[in-house]
């Protein structure tokens, strides 16, 4: 019978990651494929530019109060696993168990492709063979350069992880420094000497979309939650968090509110550089906007800077996935390989090695479909978990934060909200990708019912 996620017993797992390591694993896992690629989508989808930064600004506000909620859930809940925890022991183990399940494709395993595959795409500004647009299509899946490189990137940080959390902690805070720098650097320098045109903000593109825009901007909020994604990792290695109770609410907040802004800034730096009508549908944005503003010697330093920053997207999202599935398994809701911890390097190697073959299929599939199939399930598993708030906050003893508690239910009713109205968009918009996602959580559910849920004894 699987035991509650909570079960006290001694965990295997340390408690060593500070707030500076959970706040660069925050940072880490938001800031990457997102920001980097997803505004030359917008620019043919919404074609107005104070209608692109609008809908970064509802995103950050969005991720805010989602992980204001989290942060709640966190303190109350403070073992690894994230939403496996909070669904579990709100609505059941079979909710807990598709969670995972979904989080090991779609929150993970398809998100670290995503970033290697930007990788491959930035770096392609220096080596064209990588460039995704020579890939070859066989149905539903592609092959070229890109997904060799995007691939071969995925297995060296799945075994960088397998040594220890301390030393794949310090190489994520050398890769969150270098991908703070590359960032900063370019925005500080766009803005200064830069030649870029305010007045690229007054015009306008043609649509590349044929539906209402109230409704289009629904759909590319799918978009927008992969950009923003990221902002709960520190929930995922609450058992490894030093003072949990008060490091995960402040990394979560610090995390989110910096990114925020460092959104805000790219998007008015990037639309500075290009007007929108040249910026649809590039892939590249990043490396566009800095051959406009510095000519192209410095686009090709900075697309390689910033190939070099999606390193942290990868490894940080290759800490945290495995940690899920771990907590999954060690309370028997999951496959129990996934609950092996090396004796020495004290991480779920099996977990590990699980996630990157997984990433490493995901490669092969078309950059946006898999964007899309992505940002539909976060979607929807955030939602869920942000209304298990409505059912924890009538237990006794239920610690309540403050910016919750302020206006109640106004934060979570918010998330809720315009969660269901992205996935209703999403649905009409894009049904074959929608009811892929669908079918993700649909076999999640018949596996653990036919292979890991508790079996009835007969009298």
């Amino acid at each position: 019978m699987a035991t509650s996620p909570t079960t006290s017993a001694q965990s295997p797992l340390v408690r060593q990651i500070g707030l500076v390591s959970a706040t660069a694993l925050v940072f880490s896992n938001m800031i990457g494929t997102g920001i980097f690629t997803t505004t030359g989508f917008l620019a043919g989808d919404l074609g107005d530019p104070s209608t692109v930064i609008g809908i970064w600004l509802v995103g950050a506000l969005v991720a805010l109060a989602g992980a204001f909620c989290y942060s709640e859930l966190g303190i109350n809940f403070p073992s690894s696993g994230g939403e496996y925890v909070y669904l579990t022991e709100a609505y059941g183990p079979t909710f807990g168990f598709m969670d995972g399940w979904v989080s090991f494709f779609a929150g993970f395993s398809a998100p670290i492709a995503l970033a290697a595959l930007a990788f491959a795409e930035y770096l392609s500004y220096v080596f064209p063979a990588l460039k995704s647009s020579n890939s070859v299509a066989y149905g539903p899946v592609e092959f070229g350069g890109a997904q060799i490189a995007a691939s071969a990137l995925v297995v060296v940080f799945t075994v960088i992880n397998y040594f220890g959390i301390q030393f794949v902690s310090r190489v994520q805070n050398a890769l969150s420094a270098l991908k703070f720098s590359v960032v900063a650097g370019f925005l500080i320098l766009g803005f200064t000497i830069g030649r870029g045109d305010w007045g690229n903000f007054s015009q306008v593109a043609v649509r590349t979309s044929t539906v209402p825009l109230w409704e289009q901007f629904a759909t590319s909020m799918i978009f927008i939650y992969v950009g923003y994604s990221g902002w709960n990792a520190a929930t995922y290695v609450a058992e490894e968090l030093k003072q949990p109770e008060r490091t995960l609410p402040r990394a979560l907040t610090i995390g989110t509110v910096l990114v925020a802004l460092l959104y805000a800034l790219l998007n008015v730096l990037y639309i500075y550089a290009t007007p929108l009508e040249q910026m649809k549908g590039v892939f590249r944005v990043g490396s566009q906007a800095s051959e406009r503003l510095f000519g192209a010697d410095a686009a090709a330093a900075f697309s390689v800077l910033m190939a070099a920053g999606l390193l942290a997207s990868v490894n940080s999202m290759v800490v945290v996935g495995p940690r899920v599935y771990y907590a999954m398994a060690k309370n028997r809701a999951f496959f129990p390989a996934a609950a092996t911890v090396h004796p020495t390097w004290r991480t779920p190697v099996a977990s590990i090695t699980m996630q990157g073959v997984c990433a490493v299929f995901m490669c092969l599939t078309p950059f946006r479909d898999l964007m899309f199939y992505v940002g539909f399930l976060l979607n929807a598993f955030a939602a869920l978990a942000v209304g298990s708030l409505f059912v924890f906050r009538k237990r006794a003893g239920w610690q309540k934060l403050p910016i919750v508690s302020f206006a109640w239910p106004l934060l979570p009713a918010f998330f809720l909200l315009v969660s269901v109205w992205v996935a209703y968009s999403g649905i009409l918009m894009k049904p074959s990708i929608s009811l892929t996602a669908l079918a993700t959580v649909a076999a999640g559910a018949l596996v653990y019912k036919i292979f890991l849920a508790p079996k009835s004894v007969a009298a």
